[in-house]
Order: C-alpha cells, then structure tokens, then sequence
C-alpha cells in the first residue's frame, strides 16, 4: 500500500430528534464535557485529544457513530480499500466535489470518513 491510513480526530455521533437534546445535555452537564460550536447547528465537545460532534440525524431511528480515518493519499488509500472489498457509501452524506476523501464503512457497518488531512 503506498498510501498510510491513521486515526482522525472527529467522532461523529449522529442522533435522530427525539434523543438529541438529551445527548447534549448528558456530555454537557453530566459528563462535564466542554462544549463548541465551530461547525454549528452539530455541536462538539472536547473528548481528550479527539473531538466529540452531537449531528441531528433526523433520518435516523437510532444513534450511530462514526469515525474519521486520515490519509496522505485518498486515491491511493480509496484503491488499496477497494481493493481489501471496502464498501464505499459516499451518497450518506454530501462532502463536495473536490473534497479529498469518501465515506466507507468497516465490516460491523460503523461508517468511517477517510480523508486527507487538508480536505476541508
């Protein structure tokens, strides 16, 4: 494989309307989790070094988590996973045309942001 592949700093929990105020209130006021709004409506808290985004998933019946995989190479690192039968979803969530990375999911059907680290 020529392109390496490590862990990403986002965690996306995407929680349909009926549990999303009582997320961000669990992370807020119960874990004490400090709170941003960088890429508001989603909100954030600081998780350690990682970065925790509550997304409104109206869609959405159940939470799901999703995770973030880095990249210095997206063709290359998208080639060796398809080539692994890596199933891409990029149609769950629109990134633009020229963004630098795609959506896949692991065989437990957790969803995963591969990108470059750059892309946005």
């Amino acid at each position: 494989m020529t392109a390496k592949i490590t862990g990403g700093i986002d965690i996306a929990m995407k929680v349909p309307p009926h549990q999303y105020q009582d997320t961000i209130a669990f992370y807020r006021d119960v874990v004490g989790l400090k709170p941003f709004t960088a890429k508001a409506p989603a909100v954030g808290f600081e998780l350690g070094p990682n970065r925790l985004w509550i997304d409104e998933a109206p869609m959405l019946s159940q939470a799901e988590v999703w995770l973030e995989l880095f990249t210095d190479d997206f063709p290359a690192a998208a080639d060796h996973l398809a080539k692994a039968g890596v199933v891409r979803c990029d149609a769950i969530e629109a990134l633009g045309e020229d963004f630098r990375g795609g959506w896949i999911t692991n065989p437990a059907n957790i969803i995963h942001l591969v990108r470059e680290p750059d892309a946005w």
